[in-house]
């Protein structure tokens, strides 16, 4: 799905293609007119004489139903036979159709032989399958021979074009739909693109030898089957396997990548400890790649392979999705993809200046009045700079939810509560009115729209706040205050209240630090909208990206920066977007994107595995009298491996029932009451508390109570100066906001011994932070940069900025 699929846009587009369009030849380009039905038959007459083809009407397209009462009907008529869904039959031996599904029905109108004689008839014929083709008829050739037969010829009343023999079928929506076989392209199945082994992640590291494994899906530690090929063709073409790959000559690359054509190769190999030799062609890499992804029948090996594969446009539609009979057809010389593919503000645009004629005007009236409505809503939410033909997939949280804010908008519908989670995530402060002004004439309509919101804008512009607290975890879960913007500001028990007033802010640093000489600077960066943009970023600084919503910022720091840095200190595959140069590498030792996806997708998964704090306490339980006493060891005190785990629900503490066609339930363990241990291991104690009683502590109690265990102490300081003091340390992964992860990942790397050269990327922190977990995360920040690294931020948030 789209941006123009989600939102109906693109549902409108279609209609007013199919309404308006003019068709267009896809060979010569002229624009295509009716065709009468002389022309038709000069047309069939220049085919080669003694030329064989039934002439047929087609009936049905793709449509369900059974279609009884139609075939007994054409039988009534004199008709013989049809063709259904491909296969031909005689009218009254014909199978009973399946309703439910689309079918395919032509009818044979008559079967003729091309020579001088047949000119009348085929007139007649072809005036009777225009008849019941509704204006469309078909002509199929039969082979002669071993000779294979031309292909079908579409013939039509309405749109043909003379010079080059083609007709369109129908100009119907459906035609400008990728989701529709009638209207997607063959090639690509509407998807607009196809995978390929690309050789930038094959041969990700260019550095390597051959020998280290420069060619990744080819390295192994086990075999030197893929070895032994590689030297076969170093030795008969003369070249160093031992070099790196970027210094082999360009023409060995390409061999490598290629293959060698039609030239044999001599290649060697040992088999029970004899030397033995073959000849065959080289295939190359990727062919041979390519070969083993078709043949494999198992799902590992396949996703092993798409690792080293990427998307390129489809080389039939390039990248339209469509068919080119549907590319082909133009309103003011304008094709429905080249619209699609311009931004919302330069839709709004095009659809403005648009010339009709005074018919079309009259047609495309209402649809042109939905499609600026649609529009004008998106444009009001920030996200104008968005195209219509955007993957869905591709959108941030927040540019997603405002889009069903503006499909809402445009439903107009009335005495519906909306529920919104932090619609300004992700949007500048000049974007956020245009949200607000969506968010009051949604009320106006007669609505009731409830926000979950930190954005101070938002809070002062609403009618009526309540303020949740007073703290986080355990210690929230009340009602602090409620009421209007001005009596929040008045309640001495609102901490957001006390910084709305500006009794409490968050502070601004006295004076600036002063950044090295050294700089990381990226140059010629062109991807998506980035216009050979160069930026310089000085090291040992606290850097805050900022621009309005859609402005580059993130293809700039993380589809660029972070992927080509990743790909030279951490060997990622990932391909980074088009750039020229990268200086100042010398600097920095390692790139970190602190991001908000979650730390474990598991309820196995929580803060205390992932800081590596449980690696910790478990060999603290392990030193214990009572455990040397049992001879446990600290994986007894696991609960991810047999022996101390409570094996009724194998350590989860919950039970999964599986609900089918329902999402699946979680229950308590009845056996050991959601505490994952057997009764053996929860005998051992530490100060009075098992190791389950640990996992229930928030890290404040936790702080406390490891008061006298430095490096417990340490780390579980790092959790509570990020804020998550009330976070439970066994806490499940999959409960944890994106912001609580994000700051779990932060207190990790405070807890690490830093060598003052790491590269931190955050991308919008502040998302679901109140202004008093901002500066706690400022503080945070400002720790990392004290200790020497580089810490950029893409941000919004005026208190970060």
């Amino acid at each position: 799905s789209t941006v123009g699929t989600v939102t109906e846009i693109y549902d409108y587009f279609r209609l007013l293609f199919a309404r308006v369009g003019t068709p267009t030849c896809y060979q010569c380009g002229k624009e295509i007119k009716a065709q009468t039905v002389t022309q038709m038959v000069d047309l069939l007459m220049k085919y080669p004489e003694g030329s064989k083809l039934h002439l047929l009407a087609p009936l049905v397209r793709g449509r369900k139903g059974e279609y009884g009462q139609m075939l007994q009907g054409l039988r009534g008529k004199g008709f013989v036979r049809v063709k259904i869904d491909g296969e031909t039959y005689v009218l009254g031996e014909e199978p009973k159709l399946d309703k439910k599904k689309k079918h395919d029905i032509d009818l044979f109108v008559d079967r003729l032989v091309i020579n001088a004689g047949v000119k009348t008839r085929l007139a007649d014929s072809l005036e009777t399958a225009l008849k019941f083709g509704e204006g469309i008829a078909k002509a199929e050739f039969l082979p002669e021979g071993s000779k294979a037969a031309p292909p079908p010829l579409l013939l039509s009343e309405k749109f043909s074009c003379i010079d080059c023999g083609i007709s369109f079928a129908e100009i119907s929506p459906r035609l400008f739909s990728f989701n529709n076989p009638h209207g997607a392209c063959p090639e690509c199945k509407g998807l607009g693109s196809k995978m390929f082994f690309d050789p930038l992640l094959v041969v990700p590291n260019p550095h390597l030898t051959l020998q280290e494994g420069a060619i990744a899906p080819w390295y192994s530690k086990t075999s030197n089957y893929f070895d032994n090929i590689i030297e076969s063709v170093a030795k008969h073409y003369r070249f160093r396997s031992d070099l790196p790959f970027e210094k082999l000559a360009k023409k060995h690359q390409d061999l490598l990548l290629n293959g060698s054509g039609e030239e044999e190769i001599r290649y060697h190999y040992e088999r029970n400890g004899r030397r033995q030799q073959y000849e065959a062609t080289f295939e190359g890499v990727l062919a041979n790649l390519k070969r083993r992804y078709n043949e494999t029948e198992s799902d590992w090996m396949r996703q092993e392979l798409e690792k080293y594969m990427n998307f390129q446009d489809c080389e039939l539609c390039g990248g339209s999705r469509l068919k080119k009979e549907a590319t082909a057809v133009k309103i003011n010389g304008k094709a429905i993809h080249e619209i699609t593919a311009l931004s919302v503000k330069q839709c709004l645009e095009t659809l403005e200046s648009l010339k009709l004629g005074k018919k079309e005007t009259q047609i495309a009236e209402r649809i042109l009045k939905e499609l600026h409505e649609r529009l004008t809503f998106l444009h009001n939410v920030g996200l104008d700079y968005l195209s219509l033909d955007r993957r869905s997939g591709t959108l941030s949280g927040g540019e997603g939810q405002r889009i069903r804010l503006a499909t809402q908008i445009g439903s107009s519908l009335v005495g519906v509560l909306y529920i919104l989670d932090e619609p300004s995530i992700g949007l500048h402060q000049r974007d956020n009115s245009k949200l607000l002004e969506t968010l009051k004439r949604l009320r106006d309509l007669g609505n009731t729209v409830l926000v979950v919101e930190h954005d101070e804008e938002t809070i002062v512009e609403s009618d009526y706040i309540i303020d949740m607290g007073p703290g986080a975890g355990i210690e929230g879960g009340n009602v602090v205050a409620v009421g209007t913007p001005q009596q929040i500001m008045q309640n001495p028990h609102s901490v957001t209240g006390d910084f709305l007033s500006g009794k409490k802010a968050i502070p601004v640093p006295p004076r600036r630090r002063h950044h090295s000489e050294h700089f990381l600077k990226i140059q010629g960066c062109a991807a998506n909208n980035l216009k050979n943009l160069t930026a310089a970023i000085p090291l040992g600084t606290l850097t805050c990206i900022t621009g309005v919503s859609g402005s580059g910022k993130s293809t700039l720091i993380n589809d660029t920066l972070y992927r080509a840095l990743a790909q030279k200190l951490n060997q990622s595959r990932e391909v980074p977007g088009k750039f020229r140069e990268l200086s100042g590498l010398e600097h920095i030792d390692k790139v970190i994107n602190i991001d908000q996806t979650p730390i474990g997708r598991t309820p196995r998964s929580n803060p205390a595995t992932y800081t590596g704090l449980f690696t910790g306490i478990r060999d603290l339980f392990s030193e214990l009298n009572e455990s040397k006493m049992r001879g446990y060891k600290p994986g007894r005190f696991s609960f991810n491996v047999k022996g101390g785990r409570c094996e009724a629900c194998e350590g989860d503490g919950m039970i999964k029932i599986e609900m089918h066609f329902l999402p699946d339930l979680y229950v308590e363990c009845e056996e050991c009451k959601g505490r994952r241990y057997n009764r053996e291991t929860l005998e051992v104690q530490y100060k009075g508390n098992s190791i389950a009683d640990i996992l229930k502590m928030t890290a404040s109690q936790a702080m406390e109570f490891f008061t006298n265990v430095p490096t417990l102490k340490r780390k579980l300081k790092t959790l509570v100066d990020v804020g998550l003091g009330y976070i439970e340390l066994g806490q499940s992964a999959t409960t944890l906001s994106g912001g609580e992860a994000q700051r779990i990942k932060l207190s990790r790397e405070l807890s690490k011994v830093s060598t003052g050269r790491t590269f931190y990327i955050l991308d919008e922190p502040t998302t679901g932070l109140h202004f008093a977990d901002i500066h706690c995360l400022l503080e945070v920040l400002q720790r990392l940069v004290e200790s020497g690294n580089t810490v950029v931020v893409i941000e919004h948030n005026l208190d970060v900025i």
